[in-house]
C-alpha cells in the first residue's frame, strides 16, 4: 500500500492550465483532497484547447488534463457572484492550503486575495503560481513557461547552436509548468511543516520566472562571476564532446541515432571502452595511454571514435554497452522514454482507470515513499463534484437545485 503523507491535507485550487494545477496534483498523489474550483460555465481554459499534439485525447482522456488534474475533485463555481463567493469562503474555512494562478488584477476583482481568504480561515497557507514574481514591473502580467521559464531565463538561448535558423523550443509541451508545480508542492509541504512547529501560515510565491532561474542556476552564476556564457556548438561543428574529454558529449550511430557518453573520468575507463568498441589498441596508443595524453589529444580520439561509433547501429551499441563500465545513456525520444524498463521497473509510469473505464498511463510525481509507487486516480470530468462537495458543506438537494438554476454552481 502506497505512503500517502499529505492524507488528511485539504487544499483548495483556483487554478488553470499546468503551472499551478500540476502543485495540486502532486498534492493528489501524496494523498491530499484537492477541490478543483472551475468556472460554472466553461470550466478550466485548458479543456477547450485542441492545438496540435497537444490536444490528443481517446475518448474521455485528455492527457492535458489528466496530468495537472489527476486526483482531485471539481467543482463548478460561479465564483464571480456573491453567492458563489460565499460557498469558495465556506471551502476555505475547510481547507489547508489555497492554490492559484489568477492574475492580481482578477484576484482584488474576485475577492479571492490573500486577506479575503484570510477572513474566511486565518490558518489557511495561501499559494499564489505566478509568471513574474508578486514584486517588479512585470508582478501583474502574465505568461506562459514557454515564454517566461524557457525563452526569457536563458534555456533557449542555453540550447540553441549560434547558426540555427530559428530558436529552440522546449522539448515538451508543459515543460518548464511540470517543474514548477513540482517546486510548488515542495514549498507548499515545508510551509504545512512550518504552520505545524510555529503556528503560522505562510503566503507562498513561486514563479515561472524564478524556477526558470532555478533550472539555469548554475550557468546563471557562472555567468554573474565572468560576464560570460556557455558556448553553444555550432550546427557545422562536427565535435559533439568536451574539448578535452572525448568520452563526455554525444556520438552519432549508423541510423543517424544517438549514444550519450558522460565519463568525467576518462582515463578510469578508457581502457574499458576502447574494448567495447572492438578496438583494444586505442588504450595503448601513445597518444591516449594516460588521461593526461588523452586530454592533451581529445580532438584526435573524438574523430576516432566518431567514426567506429558510426559503423553500428543504435540497437548494436545499445546491446554492446550493456556491460560498459561507466555512466552512458541512449538519447531517447519520449515514446522511448515511457516504455524505458528502467523507468518502468520503479513504478514509475502508473496505470489509471479513465472515465470510460478503459487503462490509461500517466508519468508518476517523482517522488516515491517507502518505495513504492504512488496510488494515482483520474482527473475529474467538469463538475463532477459538486453535489458531493456542496453536501459535504451541509447543503441539501433542494438548495443545490436551486444554486445550479440560478448558475452559481454547476
Amino acid at each position: 500500500m502506497s505512503h500517502r503523507p499529505m492524507q488528511g491535507v485539504r487544499v483548495l485550487e483556483l487554478s488553470q492550465y499546468t503551472f499551478a494545477p500540476t502543485a495540486g496534483a502532486v498534492l493528489a498523489d501524496w494523498g491530499a483532497d484537492v477541490i478543483k474550483v472551475e468556472h460554472a460555465e466553461t470550466g478550466d481554459a485548458q479543456r477547450g484547447i485542441r492545438v496540435g499534439w497537444n490536444s490528443e485525447r481517446r475518448g474521455s482522456f485528455q492527457p492535458i488534463m489528466e496530468h495537472p488534474n489527476r486526483g482531485k475533485r471539481s467543482i463548478g463555481l460561479d465564483v464571480g457572484s456573491e453567492r458563489g463567493r460565499e460557498i469558495l469562503y465556506a471551502l476555505a474555512a475547510t481547507c489547508d492550503v489555497f492554490i492559484t494562478n489568477f492574475l492580481p488584477d482578477a484576484r482584488d476583482r474576485l475577492k479571492v486575495n490573500a486577506e479575503e481568504i484570510r477572513r474566511a480561515n486565518p490558518a489557511i497557507i495561501y499559494v499564489r503560481a505566478t509568471a513574474y514574481g508578486n514584486k517588479g514591473a512585470l508582478s501583474s502580467e502574465g505568461g506562459f513557461d514557454s515564454s517566461v521559464f524557457w525563452a526569457r531565463m536563458g534555456s533557449g538561448a542555453g540550447v540553441t547552436p549560434p547558426d540555427s535558423p530559428r530558436t529552440l523550443s522546449m522539448p515538451g509541451p508543459a515543460y518548464g509548468d511540470t517543474i514548477g508545480g513540482m517546486t510548488i508542492a515542495g514549498g507548499i509541504a515545508a510551509a504545512l511543516f512550518s504552520r505545524v512547529q510555529t503556528g503560522e501560515p505562510a503566503v507562498l510565491d513561486v514563479s515561472l520566472l524564478s524556477v526558470g532561474a532555478w533550472a539555469m542556476g548554475l550557468a546563471i552564476d557562472i555567468s554573474l562571476l565572468t560576464g560570460t556564457t556557455r558556448p553553444v556548438a555550432s550546427l557545422r561543428d562536427e565535435l559533439t564532446t568536451a574539448p578535452t574529454n572525448p568520452l563526455a558529449g554525444d556520438y552519432r550511430t549508423s541510423d543517424d541515432r544517438w549514444i550519450n557518453i558522460s565519463f568525467l573520468q576518462p582515463g578510469r575507463y578508457w581502457r574499458d571502452f576502447c574494448a567495447h568498441i572492438d578496438r583494444p589498441d586505442l588504450a595503448e596508443d601513445p597518444r591516449f595511454d594516460t588521461a593526461e595524453n588523452l586530454m592533451a589529444n581529445a580532438k584526435q580520439a573524438a574523430a576516432i571514435l566518431r567514426a567506429e561509433l558510426a559503423g553500428r547501429t543504435f540497437a548494436e551499441w545499445v546491446a554492446v554497452f550493456q556491460t560498459l563500465r561507466g555512466q552512458w545513456a541512449p538519447v531517447q525520444n519520449s515514446i522511448e522514454a515511457g516504455r524505458d524498463d528502467q523507468l518502468r521497473s520503479n513504478g514509475y509510469i502508473v496505470t489509471i482507470e479513465d472515465a470510460d473505464g478503459q487503462p490509461r498511463e500517466l508519468v508518476a510525481n517523482p517522488v516515491q515513499f517507502n518505495e513504492t509507487p504512488p496510488t494515482l486516480t483520474r482527473a475529474p470530468l467538469f463538475a463532477e463534484h459538486t453535489d458531493e462537495i456542496l453536501q459535504q458543506l451541509g447543503y441539501d438537494d433542494e438548495h443545490i437545485i436551486e444554486l445550479k438554476i440560478a448558475g452559481v454552481v454547476t
